[in-house]
């Protein structure tokens, strides 16, 4: 695994985001303006997912990580959580032949034991499939916390005995289920909620935010163009001051 944190180097504050994380928020609030159940928001969302994949492609990012299922969204009635999982099934099924012939890498990251088994054999042929594309990465978190993840990256080194005292940051960031991909430059929350909700918590530390009242059905090419319109505009500095940045992305 190869682990690179965002907070190293200044990037040029016009330069294209590399790694665009979002939380896909407002699907089931889209259905029920219309007067349409839950689902049919979450039927429209796997639409969106497709376009803006389309979108970061031409836009040359590299990493596109969404957040489809959060450890939480077990508590949600029982009848949505079984047509979702249906859902990402046929999502599976329908569109990782359409990824692979478009040079895209597909991750499902993850405590993927609670799924049953139909699902996790379905993500890992679609994860062996698209292994080696390089064209663009995108992760689907599902079942996924970013407290999870950091407990489990302390639970790794733990068992490969791994003193306690000698943990460092960037052993636990190598740990992490999204090791092989660099810290997100650009969040993204659609729905209009101005929360993270417990989605990687380690790797957002420096990452520009942006939330949107637009719904997940409704987000597009151009809206994504907006959210990155606000990322250039912004001077990141991770520390250090204004008269540094300006040194460093001058030299």
């Amino acid at each position: 695994m190869i682990y690179t944190s965002s907070t190293k180097s200044v990037p040029d504050h016009e330069q294209m985001p590399q790694h665009v994380a979002i939380i896909m928020d407002g699907n089931g609030r889209w259905a029920t303006k219309r007067f349409l159940p839950r689902v049919a928001g979450h039927v429209k969302g796997v639409d969106a997912v497709r376009g803006v994949v389309e979108a970061c492609i031409k836009r040359g990012i590299r990493y596109l990580t969404l957040f489809a299922f959060s450890s939480e969204n077990w508590r949600r009635p029982e009848e949505e959580v079984s047509l979702l999982m249906r859902l990402f099934v046929t999502a599976l099924e329908k569109e990782v032949k359409k990824m692979h012939e478009n040079q895209i890498c597909l991750k499902i990251v993850g405590d993927l034991s609670r799924f049953d088994q139909h699902l996790q054999e379905a993500i890992r042929q679609a994860e062996q499939l698209t292994a080696g594309n390089q064209r663009l990465t995108v992760t689907v978190c599902a079942n996924y916390g970013g407290r999870w993840d950091i407990l489990q990256a302390v639970n790794k080194l733990q068992s490969d005995g791994v003193a306690p005292a000698l943990v460092t940051e960037e052993m636990l960031a190598a740990n992490l289920a999204m090791a092989y991909a660099p810290e997100p430059d650009l969040f993204i929350r659609t729905g209009g909620e101005t929360r993270i909700s417990n989605f990687l918590l380690w790797q957002l530390a420096y990452t520009e935010l942006f939330f949107t009242n637009t719904f997940w059905p409704d987000f597009d090419g151009k809206s994504l163009d907006e959210a990155i319109v606000s990322y250039q505009s912004r001077e990141r500095r991770f520390g250090r001051t204004s008269a540094q940045v300006s040194r460093e992305t001058d030299a």
